[in-house]
This record gives C-alpha cells, structure tokens and sequence, in this order.
C-alpha cells in the first residue's frame, strides 16, 4: 500500500501542475511564429485537456525523471507534450468513425460537445502542440536531448505505435475488405495492444530518464517497466469495459464486446486476463530490481493501474 500512496502522492503534486501548464498554453493569445488562434478551435482544445483523467502518462514521466534526479520546467513541459498527444488521440478515438463514443470523463466527448470537424481540427492543434512544446529550447537546453524526445514521441504515436494500433483495430473489427470481422490470435492482439496503447505509455516512462540524462541501461530498463505497464493497462481498460459500471468508468462500457473489438478479454476469458495482469504487473516491478527505493513511485504506479477502477 506504501508504494500505491508514494505514486498517488507524487500524481497529486504533477497534476495541478499540468492543469496550470494546459491552461497556459491553451489561451487564445496567438504564440509566437503563430498569426491568430480561432477561438472555437481553443475552446473544443480546453474541453479535450480540461476535462480531467488521471494524467498517468505525466505522472510516469515525470516520476521517471525524478528518479534520476531531474525536475522543474522542463519536465513538466515534457509531460505537457505526452498529454497533449495523448489528448488528440482521445479526440480521434472518439470520433463516428473511429469507436463513436458519446462521453469521456463523464462528458460529451469533443464531437458531441462542438462538431466532428471541430473535433478532428482540436486533435491536430495537439498533436502539433505537443512537438512544438519538445522543440523548444525551454524544454532542456541540449538539442540533442530535445531531437530525441521529439523522435521518442513521434515513434509512439505514428504508424508503427498508436496510430498503426489504431488501424489494425479497426480493420480486425471489420471495417474494410468487405466487413467482415476477423478474429485476432493472442500473438496479434498483444501487438495490436502494445501499438495503440503500450507505446505512448512505454514512451512517457523512456522520456523521462531521457531528459534526466540517464544512461543507455537505465533508459532500457525504464523502456521494460513502461512496456509492461502499458500492456498491463490495456488488459485493465478491457477488464473494465467487459465489466465495470459506465458511472464510475465515465465512459460507455460493454462495447468492446458488441462492437467485436479484439481484446485479450475476448480470447482468454476474465479469469486468465486478471491473471496476466498480475503478471504484468511482476514485470513491471522486477525492470526495477536495480534502482532501490527511489523507484517506489513507479512501482506504485504498475500497482495502480492493475488495481484501477475507471
């Protein structure tokens, strides 16, 4: 329980901090290089990232940072990137055409609450946002640093992280080649899971020991911990979306099932998902075997998301 209240702690210290950064840089005051900021475009923006979640992906970055000693501006400006990132692609996601989801955090999701090609323009304005903000010489003074946080993130969420997942999902669903639904092996729902979900998750753990300056080892085994972390986080969602309450959720449940999603749910039955994430869960913990106590924020963290309940 130490462990799940040491991250739970660390979480509650970052995430005012991420409020008070998306509030700073979603205003309609145009930045500079920008001409002008339609205020419509920033409205649907704020009610993407200011409509609360957990922040896990900040959280991870920056515990992952603290453990090799780095934080302030720079950090949090980073896990700014992430959210943001993974902001859009809630927005996407959330689209008629991708899940068509009505609400998100016990809202309207950003389609509902304006229009969808508000929407998809709210998504793009992130996603641009989160490279500009890694970019800049306030997120760490070394260039270097910068061109391998921006190539980190780019790898996560682009054709062979979360956006290929997405299109595998889709296309298992049934969605092209004349609509018919295509049952995925274990082997190609881990993949597809690892893509749309684990490699942002993966890639907010890597970030942080990037910009902390942390060694090519030490990257490696934060990569282990934050892979194993985000597969375990994916078998959560799909063990609360076969069986968890939409009130507390936030979000329509049962779906996967009806929309005949590909999920290890699915496949291996809820009894033998809860037991590969607990598994998961080991791996997570053991990626840290070498770091000692100052990794007990991230070890709290693979306990919190098996243990989460929306």
């Amino acid at each position: 329980m130490a462990a799940t209240r040491s991250f739970e702690a660390h979480a509650a210290d970052i995430a005012p901090r991420i409020e008070a950064a998306l509030e700073a840089a979603l205003t309609e005051a145009a930045a500079p290089g920008e001409i002008a900021r339609p205020a419509r475009l920033v409205a649907a923006m704020r009610h993407v990232m200011l409509g609360g979640g957990k922040r896990l992906r900040p959280a991870l970055l920056t515990a992952a940072a603290r453990l090799f000693g780095a934080e302030g501006e720079g950090v949090v400006r980073a896990a700014l990137a992430v959210e943001c990132v993974h902001g859009y692609s809630l927005a996407h996601d959330d689209l008629p055409a991708m899940d068509d989801d009505d609400l998100r955090r016990g809202r309207p999701t950003a389609h509902r609450a304006f229009d969808e090609a508000t929407a998809i323009l709210a998504g793009d304005a992130l996603q641009t946002l989160a490279f500009a903000l890694l970019a800049d010489p306030a997120t760490h003074p070394d260039a270097g640093v910068r061109v391998a946080l921006v190539a980190t993130l780019a790898a996560a969420a682009g054709v062979g992280g979360m956006a290929g997942g997405q299109m595998i999902d889709l296309a298992a669903e049934g969605r092209f080649d004349g609509g018919v639904p295509r049952r995925l092996a274990e082997s190609e729902i881990l993949r597809l899971q690892a893509m749309k979900t684990g490699a942002l998750i993966e890639a907010s753990a890597a970030m942080g020991a990037l910009i902390s300056g942390a060694t090519d080892q030490e990257i490696a085994a934060v990569r282990i911990y934050g892979r194993a972390v985000g597969a375990a986080f994916q078998v959560a969602d799909d063990l609360l979306d076969a069986e968890g309450d939409a009130a507390d959720v936030g979000k329509a449940t049962g779906k996967d099932e009806a929309a005949g999603k590909a999920t290890l749910v699915g496949v291996l039955g809820a009894s033998a998902a809860r037991a590969r994430l607990d598994a998961l869960t080991q791996d997570a913990l053991a990626a840290l075997d070498g770091f000692g106590a100052a990794a007990e924020p991230l070890r709290g963290a693979a306990r919190f998301v098996a243990s989460r309940r929306s």
